[in-house]
């Protein structure tokens, strides 16, 4: 982290405040244009200190969560983690359903403890039916495992990164302190404003092509249509009979007759 401390003093390192209100604006430019493509950021915070802002922060924006654990996995081994959602989903069914009227005590006691820990640990993420597009870290040493899982899926990372940590496995480093909730507070509004101006500009792009579709589809409804072009065909005059040009011929008229002498 040695390129973005500014100083050191009593043993503790300052980081230079320029450098990192540099990297925020370059990590929520990336974040905006991954949003706008209509891709999905996992926000990752299971720290006390950035638990509830994270939280709160990501469902504003309606994006996926993990605050509470992260299960070994989660991304190289998506499609048990995908299973496990349309658990809770079947669950959620049998309950609406009426099946689970028909059950005991007992299992119905089992059913609810299962749906409770599903709910506690993927709940946030039930929405994510594919893998995200791009990873937001506060504390790259506690979460370790999802910036190694990340990695390994070739998927960007942004990271809260403090001078204590290594940012060689990060894409987009955020020098600061993870550990004070005021700091983490101020980089996800910055992240969290960048991520809803993207999906406004989805939507008025979206809107746009549908005006353009439909300006198209009244165009072709109101043009005429083409004149169908019809060739006539000249049938060449059949030779007359040498009888009926006889009969048509004009009959010629009879020579007077001469006065006779008297």
């Amino acid at each position: 982290m040695a390129p973005y401390i500014y100083t050191e003093r009593n043993g503790i390192h300052i980081i230079d405040l320029n450098k990192t209100a540099m990297m925020i604006d370059e990590a929520a430019e990336a974040l905006k244009n991954i949003v706008k493509s209509g891709r999905k950021v996992l926000f990752v915070a299971t720290k006390k200190q950035g638990q509830e802002v994270v939280a709160a922060m990501a469902q504003e924006v309606g994006m996926p969560y993990i605050t509470e654990r992260w299960a070994g996995g989660m991304l190289t081994n998506f499609p048990t983690i995908r299973k496990a959602i349309k658990k809770m989903a079947n669950i959620d069914k049998m309950m609406s359903d009426g099946t689970f009227d028909n059950i005991s005590k007992r299992e119905k006691l089992q059913i609810t403890r299962q749906r409770e820990k599903l709910d506690k640990n993927l709940g946030s993420i039930a929405d994510l039916t594919r893998l995200p597009s791009a990873l937001f870290v506060v504390d790259v040493m506690k979460e370790h495992i999802a910036v190694a899982e990340a990695n390994r899926l070739g998927i960007p990372v942004f990271a809260i990164v403090d001078t204590n940590s290594n940012p060689n496995n990060v894409d987009f480093v955020i020098p600061a302190n993870d550990d004070a909730t005021k700091s983490i507070e101020i980089i996800m509004r910055a992240m969290c404003d960048a991520i809803k101006e993207g999906l406004e500009e989805r939507k008025v792009e979206k809107l746009d092509e549908e005006a353009a579709a439909n300006s198209e589809e009244e165009v072709k409804n109101e043009a005429p249509a083409p004149k169908e072009r019809r060739t006539r065909v000249r049938k060449a005059a059949a030779p007359a009979e040498p009888e009926k040009v006889a009969a048509e011929a004009p009959a010629e008229a009879p020579a007077e007759e001469e006065p006779k002498a008297e």
